[in-house]
């Protein structure tokens, strides 16, 4: 069965108190291995390593947040709800390696606690893509914008960093690449990072890993997405999921002022 690409939403399409899931036309996707959006000022330092006081109130309510989620409606056939963590998490990305910077990559990447312990997930939901076995998370997060920015700018320097190394998880020995995907120009500041984990073994067999991750600021807020599989992943789900999660979280904030 053939596969329908993930759709693509223009900011055209997201007028003013609309919350919609319109789908238009396919685009490129995280594959290629280019530096995406605007790089942040901010230091280098990795999540979770600033002593900084923890976030104020959410300025998004639950309801907003969820409102800001993007949905298999959104993406369409093959994607549905998700049916349960998928089982190469603990295989696979439960991993570990002798330097600092990568183990923390892979330490962030399996717990999805991306953005630092300070982070507040506001909202998120988890799909399956029923064709190629792949699995995309969508978080909604509220943080501090020097925090995220922080976090952006150590996942841009990923790929010189950690672009290739050697880790260790439960399957066995891992080879790891490590490079930067493009993404939509959305947001106020934003990183993806294309990451491929294969098995090292004699046969021909030896299970490979794609993960793309990408991280929009949007405000004082944060969207997260996560898409990986064994099989074929779906750069344009991640691409649609991404461009449009920014402007329904946009979106959002703005009718959240008006009700001030």
């Amino acid at each position: 069965m053939p596969r329908h690409p993930a759709r693509a939403v223009t900011i055209a399409v997201l007028s003013a108190g609309a919350l919609l899931s319109a789908p238009a036309c396919s685009v490129s996707g995280l594959g290629r291995p280019v530096h995406a959006v605007r790089a942040p000022a901010s230091s280098s330092a990795a999540p979770g390593t600033a002593s900084r006081t923890p976030v104020a109130a959410p300025t998004l309510t639950e309801a907003q947040a969820r409102a800001a989620l993007v949905s298999e409606t959104d993406l369409g056939e093959p994607w549905v709800p998700t049916d349960g963590f998928a089982t190469w998490r603990e295989s696979m990305l439960k991993a570990s390696t002798e330097s600092g910077e990568c183990a923390r990559l892979l330490d962030v990447l399996y717990t999805e606690d991306i953005l630092g312990p300070d982070a507040r997930t506001r909202a998120s939901i988890g799909l399956d893509d029923a064709w190629d076995g792949a699995q995309l998370r969508y978080q909604v997060v509220a943080h501090h914008p020097e925090d995220i920015d922080d976090t952006l700018q150590w996942l841009g320097g990923m790929p010189d960093e950690c672009g290739r190394f050697t880790a260790t998880a439960g399957g066995g020995q891992l080879g790891v690449e490590v490079r930067g995907a493009e993404m939509p120009h959305v947001g106020d500041a934003g990183q993806a990072l294309r990451i491929v984990l294969s098995g090292i073994s004699e046969y021909e067999d030896a299970p490979t890993l794609t993960l793309d991750v990408a991280v929009v600021r949007v405000g004082d807020d944060a969207i997260i997405v996560t898409n990986g599989g064994l099989g074929e992943v779906s750069a344009d789900a991640t691409w649609t999921t991404v461009e449009l999660g920014a402007h329904r979280l946009a979106e959002v904030r703005r009718q959240s002022r008006r009700s001030v």
